[in-house]
């Protein structure tokens, strides 16, 4: 078991930030905070819900839009 630091300072989703990721906690200043986690869990690929007490994957980002089909030569 890891455990993961959570920053309830920087919302995520409808959540907060995961950090890091400690195979041990240590001392961290206010409003940081531990919790326990997967083995799998990642910093700054997961995002903490202390509702559910849950860690979710962020999704990811969209792709880039695809540019316009442009045919035919330009006129100079």
């Amino acid at each position: 078991m890891k455990y993961a630091l959570i920053s309830p300072t920087e919302p995520r989703e409808t959540g907060y930030r995961v950090c890091q990721v400690n195979d041990a906690e240590f001392e961290v200043a206010d409003p940081l905070f531990w919790v326990q986690c997967a083995d799998d869990i990642v910093g700054d690929e997961y995002w903490y819900d202390p509702v559910a007490q849950t860690f979710e994957l962020i999704p990811p980002p969209p792709p880039p839009p695809e540019p316009p089909v442009v045919e035919g030569g330009q006129t100079l």
